[in-house]
């Protein structure tokens, strides 16, 4: 009887360094800027957003809410930030694939009629001083609005050439199908917590749908918060399979991370949230990392603690 022979795959590395499609508004990196820490000084915003743009990072991922933690002030000033920078750098507006998001009132706290998402994107054009945001998203899912609603105010919206695509942010599966249903041209993206921590986009059917239905994931908290690169709060095997890659790939264990979110199929851009250049530079790197199969479900069983089956 002849040993039995296990076959080997070639191990090649995954995609992790192209361009993303977001429907009729092109490509953009694999890598973004969110704007929920644009709380310094106008020129530390500037040099953050130019860097991010001239790595590649051609998505800024805004919302009207920001601006009430990370040493922000008041509703819409992360928004109103943005708008300054867009002031003082000549064709830098041109040069980007602007997102905000809206829906979320302190107190209240969840509102999608139609009426206030118009009221909310009208008012966020104000605050960033330009005439068209190119994906607005509805933050969190309002329970107590029809997605046959909210479909209308998206079509209003863009049908007045204020927006030109939209998604969803922290949406369930049957959540995004209820609303999709209702749009003639259907969500561009959604946009779930997602990171080496946090897979449940990967278990729950929200990548499963995004791939079936050209649905571009935008993944939030791709460290984190911070912890992949603190260590805070993070399974000791998980930190030590990403330190033997970043070891290997010559990066940060930050890196490894990002890395890991954009080797999904469903082809996630990573929204960065960091207000230092140099962390910039470190993250970009993620592109250029050789991750394998193998390399990925280690990150994967040594998250969950649990054996793959």
């Amino acid at each position: 009887m002849s040993d039995l022979k296990i076959p080997v795959a070639p191990n090649s590395p995954l995609d992790v360094s192209t361009e993303r499609d977001l429907s009729s508004l092109g490509t953009v990196g694999p890598v973004s800027l969110g704007c929920w820490r644009l709380t310094g000084s106008d020129d530390e915003n500037i040099a953050i957003v130019s860097t991010a743009v001239d790595l590649g990072m051609t998505l800024l991922d805004n919302a009207d809410v920001y601006g009430l933690n990370w040493g922000g002030t008041h509703f819409g000033a992360c928004e109103e930030a943005l708008g300054r920078v867009f002031d003082s750098v000549p064709g830098l507006r041109d040069r980007i694939v602007l997102a905000s998001k809206g829906g979320i009132i302190p107190g209240v706290p969840y509102d999608s009629s139609a009426d206030y998402l118009i009221e909310a994107c009208e008012a966020s054009l104000r605050r960033m001083n330009v005439d068209v945001i190119d994906l607005y998203q509805i933050h969190r899912p309002d329970m107590f609005t029809h997605p046959e609603e909210i479909a209308q105010a998206f079509t209003t919206l863009r049908t007045r050439g204020l927006i030109r695509e939209c998604g969803v942010s922290n949406y369930t599966v049957p959540q995004t199908l209820a609303l999709n249903g209702f749009l003639d041209s259907g969500l561009a993206t959604s946009q779930p917590q997602f990171s080496a921590t946090h897979l449940d986009p990967m278990r729950d059917g929200t990548f499963d749908l995004c791939m079936e239905a050209a649905i571009t994931p935008l993944a939030w908290s791709p460290l984190a918060g911070g912890r992949i690169a603190t260590g805070d709060d993070v399974r000791p095997e998980l930190l030590t399979v990403l330190d033997e890659l970043a070891l290997r790939e010559n990066v940060t264990r930050s890196a490894i991370a990002i890395a890991f979110v954009l080797a999904h199929p469903a082809r996630p851009v990573a929204i960065v949230g960091t207000t230092q250049t140099h962390r910039l530079y470190e993250l970009a790197k993620a592109t250029s990392v050789h991750l394998t199969r193998t390399d990925v479900y280690r990150i994967v069983q040594a998250s969950e603690g649990i054996p793959l089956p």
